[in-house]
Formats: C-alpha cells, structure tokens, sequence
C-alpha cells in the first residue's frame, strides 16, 4: 500500500525507537521522510537505511525547544522535498523521579521538550498547511497523560497538556482540512523506557509486573506503534479529528 505517495513527512525525534520505526513505516508507503533529531548522526542512520531500502528520506538537525532551529529546518525541509503534507510530533524526554525529588531547572527541561517544542512545531507548519487547506498532524502523547504514572509527574503534565492542546487545534483548523490526532503509547521497549526501568531501582521486577498487567501479555515495541500512526496521518482517517488512541496492549482501555 503506497498511501504517501508524493507526500513529505516530517518526524521529530526520528533516529530514536518509535520515531525510526515510523519513519521506515511513511517511507514504505512512498512518503518522503523529513527525520528531525537533535543527533544528526541517529537521523542519518535512519536515512541511510531507508535509502538502501529504496525509500527516499532526508535528515535534518533539530532542537525543537528552539523555535529558531524548526524555522530553520521546517525552510529546509520545503525546499529539499516540498510543502509539509504530514506533521509526526514523536520528540520527548523524561525524568524518571518521585515529584519532590524532581527540580525546577527539571520541569523546564521537561516543558521545553514535551510540551513546548510540539508548540513550536505546530506554529511553524499550521500556516503553510491552512493556506493549503490540507494537512495532516500526528501527536506522540503518553497514556501517562490518561491515567497518570508514578514518577512521571511533570512528563504526563506535559503529555496530558498535548492532548488537549491537539484537541483544540483540531478544532481551529478542521476548515481548513486539517486534521489532528494523538496516539498515546503505552509501555514500549524504546531508550526512555530503558531510563525508566533503571529510575525504578528494580528493572527486572518492574519488567514482570508491566508483562502481568498487560492483557496481550507482553511489553510494547516501536514498531507495534507505526501501523496507528500511519492510519491517522493517511486519508483513510480523513473524517477523523481530535481523537486520541492508546497502543499499549490493553493496559489501558479508555472509552
């Protein structure tokens, strides 16, 4: 199925874990792949894979907390591979800290990744899509931001605040064709779970309960994450807007 063919997508945090596989994924589907990282090297390296796999690809630096730098990439972007079809807000981070034990110069790190740069990113390439009237806008929350987790205060703050907040532009720009969805992943084998794991004191214990509690019995791995984002950035879902999507293996079953 080539349901991007033509079509240039832009994904931040695109050398990690579920950025990678979603980027392999739109280029498998003819997209052309925009993969934004801070680590220009994972970038590449993603690149360099869906080249050899005949895909068309093109990395670019990118601090997503510095709205100069997304001006800077989103213009190199057009002009490398065309207007913006496809918006994959994947880049985060976390601490991994009970909240008393967490610092403010921590919360503004946080902020700054999680929320703040999806703003950014949304502000720089909302304009191009509306006067296009079409547009397609993909945000990585967190079922932490649905049913909270334990050591993840600020980080499901933020994740929480992306929800709504892509509810609303959801809202705002449904006139203009664009759509807005948010796919919330739950515990995924990925390096900020690794992290996560290591906060926890006990990984391997940590590992059996996730396994216990999760109803397809396993935890997640990125490309369980793709095939969900994909869906909401083709036109299969283009009568679907301000909805949110858990992937996480039954932990969660939210209505």
């Amino acid at each position: 199925m080539q349901r991007f063919n033509n079509k240039t997508v832009v994904v931040t945090g695109g050398g990690g874990g579920i950025g990678g596989a979603t980027c392999h994924r739109m280029a498998q589907e003819g997209a052309k792949v925009a993969v934004f990282d801070m680590n220009l090297e994972a970038a590449q390296k993603v690149v360099d894979a869906i080249t050899a796999a005949g895909g068309h690809a093109a990395a670019f630096k990118c601090d997503i907390t510095d709205r100069a730098a997304v001006d800077t990439a989103v213009a190199a972007t057009e002009a490398q591979l065309g207007p913006i079809d496809v918006l994959i807000n994947n880049a985060g981070w976390d601490v991994f800290k009970p909240f008393t034990k967490t610092t403010p110069d921590q919360w503004e790190r946080l902020i700054a990744i999680n929320l703040t740069g999806a703003l950014h990113m949304h502000h720089a390439v909302l304009p191009g899509m509306a006067a296009r009237k079409s547009g397609r806008i993909v945000n990585i929350s967190s079922d932490a931001a649905r049913v909270g987790s334990s050591g993840e205060a600020v980080y499901a703050a933020c994740k929480g605040g992306l929800v709504a907040f892509s509810k609303t532009i959801a809202r705002e720009h449904a006139r203009h064709g664009i759509t807005v969805n948010v796919v919330c992943p739950g515990p995924t084998d990925t390096a900020l779970f690794a992290d996560y794991k290591e906060g926890a004191g006990n990984p391997e214990k940590l590992m059996e309960a996730f396994t216990r509690a999760i109803p397809l019995g396993r935890i997640g791995q990125p490309q369980d994450l793709p095939g969900a984002i994909a869906f909401f950035a083709s036109d299969d879902a283009a009568f679907i807007t301000g909805q949110v999507l858990s992937v996480s293996g039954g932990l969660t079953m939210n209505g």
